[in-house]
């Protein structure tokens, strides 16, 4: 995606275009990926950019607010951005601490719990750890 397409997704979404949202989402949001803050802060530095560590999560923060980007919190300590917001699932390799999509319509359910009173239901996402054999 051009700068000037990233520029127009980052407005449509109501974020004002600032250069260092610029860059951010031009990582994040060039292809469908999974990455977490720490890579996008690599990818910054190896292009010797400017922008902070603090600017990249408060930007991470607000691209998800905004809907640009999805959270996937692979466990309490680690979160991807997910550059593909349409509903589907993941599975996390947690040898190599890759995520990687999976087609919502291969996830099936029989039965979902019957909700708490006064709730309805927003999304259902599902997370398959998986590891090397042996």
């Amino acid at each position: 995606m051009t700068r000037s397409g990233v520029r127009s997704l980052i407005e449509r979404h109501g974020i004002l275009p600032t250069p260092q949202r610029i860059e951010i989402a031009h990582i994040l949001l060039g292809r469908a990926q999974h990455l977490s803050a720490e890579q996008i802060i690599d990818r910054l530095k190896a292009a010797d950019s400017g922008v902070s560590k603090a600017t990249v999560y408060n930007t991470l923060n607000l691209f998800s607010e905004r809907g640009l980007v999805k959270e996937v919190m692979v466990d309490p300590v680690r979160k991807f951005y997910d550059s593909t917001t349409h509903p589907h699932h993941h599975f996390y390799n947690v040898d190599t601490g890759e995520l990687a999509d999976i087609p919502d319509d291969q996830v099936r359910f029989e039965e979902l719990p019957d909700l708490p009173e006064g709730m309805e239901r927003e999304s259902v996402e599902v997370l398959i750890k998986v590891r090397s054999r042996g």
